[in-house]
């Protein structure tokens, strides 16, 4: 997926896209995601149109464990170098 053609705005907004970027990866919906993951689809959703500006670590950690993913592979996304810069 080519990051630059999602402005990253905020590191919110990294988290938003670097879901969507794994979710399509394995080509899951949001509600795969959700239910692999035990989070509730609205409480995924409110993360992806920003409505949750500031997710906890054991939400975004329980999303990984869903994502068959470590919380370290996660944030190694350029996406959050790019947010990180912008701060």
């Amino acid at each position: 997926m080519d990051i630059s053609a999602y402005p990253v705005q905020d590191l919110s907004t990294a988290l938003a896209h670097r879901l969507l970027e794994l979710c399509q990866a394995k080509q899951w919906t949001l509600n795969e995601l959700a239910n692999t993951a035990q989070v509730p689809l609205t409480t995924l959703k409110n993360i992806l149109n920003g409505s949750s500006r500031n997710p906890g670590v054991i939400t975004i950690a329980k999303l990984c464990q869903g994502l068959e993913i470590s919380l370290a592979e996660f944030f190694q996304s350029p996406l959050f170098q790019t947010a990180y810069s912008k701060r």
